[in-house]
């Protein structure tokens, strides 16, 4: 059978999770939610909006990160990892 050029139809529906920040923390992506918001323009309304871009950014520029992902998505275990049991 031919190999079709579109592959699998990846879930791309948002996954709702709550989390708890320590109150510094808080505070801090509040003020960088101003800062933000100041630079741009345009008021923040809801600081943990910022919350996703942020961690897509962090891991987007973490090499080691992108070394792991890679493999993953390739089928090959990094090195020093274990197989996930069945």
């Amino acid at each position: 059978m031919p190999k079709l050029k579109l592959g699998p139809i990846v879930d791309d529906k948002p996954v709702k999770i709550t989390i708890e920040l320590p109150a510094d923390l808080h505070r801090d992506l509040t003020i960088y939610a101003e800062a933000l918001g100041r630079e741009q323009g345009q008021m923040i309304a809801d600081p943990t909006k910022l919350i996703a871009p942020m961690l897509e950014r962090f891991m987007a520029t973490d090499r080691e990160f992108a070394k792991v992902r890679h493999a993953n998505r390739s089928g090959v275990r990094p090195p020093g990892t274990r197989p996930q049991a069945e």
